[in-house]
């Protein structure tokens, strides 16, 4: 399937829902905290999304039971929300994607329960800066291959592992569209040398790990991914348009 050029009315609906999409995860900063559950979270956010006139994209999507997906530590990603309480010292990523006027907008970002430890601090802020890097390689005529090596490069020599089972993508019209936009180097890709062209909108959205690069998929409720040896894991996404001189980030 081709990559989806989005017209200007396309982007102007794109944009209003990534900017939802934004203010969700932004009205969260005052709510997580140690002691909530990630049910109520979850409560939140498919209430503010309603709110706004808009729905939330996770809820029964293949099947998931759940408006926004709560990752907690050693969750990559797809983390169900239920009666978990957040602790002192949890790292958690919220991802968030909205349907607004039948137009997707999907972010997530990592959130510190209390006191955290240095070695999360700094899982945090490398995943953080491995996400921006891979957003200066946005603009035309650059091809998707420079995001994965931009992030691969920048996790590995800082000592950490970037995952390779789950992937960004093309959204705005979907949820997900074509292309696949690996965070590892992948040559086989087919996606590896192809260049980006203006009106172009995906996301980036490493998952970084403390140990192996590995997940493994819970075999109880079929979404919830895990490292495979337990050590913690982090995971920032934007959503991005590709513009005549290089990139407008949507959320």
């Amino acid at each position: 399937m081709a990559i989806l050029i989005k017209t200007e009315e396309q982007i102007e609906g794109i944009r209003k829902s990534c900017k939802l999409a934004h203010d969700t995860l932004y009205m969260l900063d005052n709510e997580i905290k140690e002691g909530v559950t990630t049910e109520s979270i979850n409560t939140l956010v498919e209430t503010y999304i309603q709110d706004h006139g808009a729905i939330a994209a996770p809820l029964n999507y293949h099947g998931y039971p759940k408006s926004v997906c709560t990752s907690i530590n050693e969750v990559i990603c797809h983390g169900i929300p239920d009666a978990t309480v957040l602790k002192n010292g949890d790292i958690i990523n919220i991802d968030v994607t909205t349907i607004l006027d039948g137009y997707y907008g999907d972010t997530s970002k990592m959130f510190a329960i209390g006191e955290i430890s240095s070695w999360a601090r700094q899982l945090l802020d490398v995943t953080k800066m491995s996400l921006d890097l891979a957003i200066k390689q946005v603009k035309p005529g650059n091809t998707f291959g420079r995001i994965s090596q931009a992030i691969q490069t920048y996790a590995e020599s800082e000592g950490y592992s970037v995952v390779y089972q789950f992937c960004g993508h093309g959204v705005g019209v979907d949820f997900h569209e074509e292309p696949q936009i690996n965070h590892h180097v992948d040559i086989q890709d087919k996606n590896f040398n192809t260049k980006m062209r203006p009106g172009m909108i995906f996301t980036i959205e490493p998952m970084i790990n403390q140990g192996v690069a590995e997940a493994v998929l819970d075999k109880s409720d079929k979404w919830t991914a895990r490292t495979r040896d337990g050590e913690l894991s982090a995971q920032y996404e934007h959503t991005m348009l590709v513009t005549e001189t290089g990139v407008e980030v949507l959320t």
